[in-house]
């Protein structure tokens, strides 16, 4: 276990210990798992404009637009991920970020209007079934950790004309982003707009239609601040 922690921690670059319940023949699993899952990561990052050797990636991913995708080291991808980079500003990813399986990253609705793009910062990660609308730019910071099933919609619909069907008036754009530090809880929806300040806590379920301060707690639908950490 101590070669394994020393190896885990250089590729984290940062002290990570391994829980001593785990016994040898389930930490070989889950060796020969992350060994699979880092040789096809290296085949799949043909084409791709900036990735790390180490990388891991799951089965089932799909890459579209992949010079406009950067990956930072360590990064984990899980599988059948949709990421779909087409966009201004591509999509970024940070060292150490870990995607859940089943999530999706859209970076453009429409083919008659380029999104803007996404980017994470180091050491964030997200659970299974998240997506990310980045038609309008999503910008997550560091140490953000998320859930399962949360939903970012950076793109409204225009609908004031009633002459013509709310279809064809077209989106608005204005963008979502997250400061660093922060939690969010299994199935947050962010609409577009918002901002989001450092340290925040959001509950589970809550619906983020406007912006929340710094080191604030917030919970409900739509989402109301509930105290300060501070």
């Amino acid at each position: 276990m101590s070669f394994l922690n020393l190896v885990v921690s250089k590729i984290k670059k940062k002290e990570y210990k391994l829980d001593e319940t785990i016994q040898l023949q389930d930490m070989m699993i889950i060796v020969f798992i992350r060994l699979m899952a880092l040789i096809r990561a290296n085949f799949r990052l043909i084409g791709v404009k900036k990735a790390s050797r180490i990388i891991f990636f799951k089965k089932g991913i799909s890459l579209q637009a992949k010079r406009k995708i950067e990956f930072g080291k360590a990064v984990t991808v899980g599988k059948e991920v949709n990421i779909n980079a087409l966009s201004k500003k591509g999509v970024k990813i940070g060292d150490n970020v870990s995607i859940g399986d089943y999530s999706i990253i859209s970076c453009t609705g429409i083919l008659s209007k380029v999104g803007v793009g996404f980017s994470i910062g180091k050491n964030s990660s997200f659970g299974e079934f998240c997506y990310f609308g980045s038609a309008g730019g999503i910008t997550i910071g560091e140490n953000v950790i998320m859930g399962q099933s949360i939903r970012f919609h950076s793109e409204n619909h225009l609908f004031d004309r009633t002459d013509i069907l709310i279809k064809d008036q077209g989106v608005s754009n204005k963008g979502i982003k997250v400061g660093d530090n922060c939690w969010i809880g299994a199935g947050a929806v962010f609409l577009d707009g918002i901002s989001i300040g450092d340290g925040c806590v959001i509950g589970a379920n809550s619906l983020l239609n406007k912006d929340i301060p710094p080191n604030s707690v917030v919970v409900g639908n739509p989402a109301k601040i509930i105290k300060k950490r501070e």
